[in-house]
């Protein structure tokens, strides 16, 4: 009976070794780029590429969410708070966490210089949050899309700047050569969730950019071969 016993461990303890990765979990915290505007949870990149890892997958994705700017009275909408508040809602248990915002940062800031200082201030202090509430996990940022209005140059390069001074790895998709090319009418019309969008994704689209995130995720968040 103790041999067999023995045994029945051993085989646990190799089978949880083998699929280690069901044992990693993911959060994704942002804006509508991570709760995907109208569309379901599921159809995003990032709860594609959880499940295809085998991740357990959290979603604080808000529509309208900042980095910086509380939302919560913007308007007749309700956009709730920055991220460098509502961080603190994530498990802390985390391996990963994937931040995607900037998005409506950048409509807010326009290139104006104490709005842009806001920014990297409240974007320090996420980035010191989410280590010091997820202590084990990696960190990587995902930034918004080539989008051509004011404000998206800044924001982009911020992030870069910011999170270089804390090792974290970006995905910088404000360039020309993103798969994603936000600037054009007919790749709108067919990826995004509508024509004039320049912000979400439709199944199409994150179909498109999965492979993209997955190689990046892989080699410079997970840092898997």
């Amino acid at each position: 009976m103790r041999t067999t016993r023995m045994i029945l461990l051993l085989l646990l303890t190799w089978v949880g070794t083998v699929s280690g990765n069901a044992q990693k979990v993911l959060n994704v915290i942002g804006d509508s780029y991570v709760a995907n505007h109208r569309r379901s949870k599921e159809e995003t990149w990032h709860s594609k590429m959880a499940t295809e890892l085998g991740y357990t997958y959290f979603n604080y994705g808000r529509n309208g969410s900042c980095v910086a700017f509380d939302r919560s009275h913007d308007g007749k909408w309700n956009f709730g708070p920055a991220l460098w508040v509502r961080y603190t809602a994530m498990s802390p248990n985390a391996d990963y966490v994937l931040i995607i915002a900037g998005h409506n940062d950048a409509d807010k800031v326009k290139e104006n210089a104490d709005s842009l200082q806001m920014f990297a201030d409240s974007l320090e202090v996420l980035l010191k949050g989410i280590e010091w509430l997820c202590p084990k996990a990696r960190i990587g940022y995902v930034t918004p899309w080539y989008v051509d209005r004011p404000g998206f140059a800044s924001v982009c390069k911020t992030i870069q700047k910011v999170c270089k001074r804390h090792g974290i790895p970006v995905l910088m998709n404000y360039n020309k050569k993103c798969v994603i090319k936000v600037r054009d009418a007919a790749f709108r019309k067919r990826y995004f969730q509508d024509a004039n969008d320049t912000a979400h994704l439709n199944a199409d689209g994150h179909d498109l950019f999965l492979p993209v995130a997955k190689e990046w995720f892989l080699k410079k968040v997970a840092k898997e071969k």
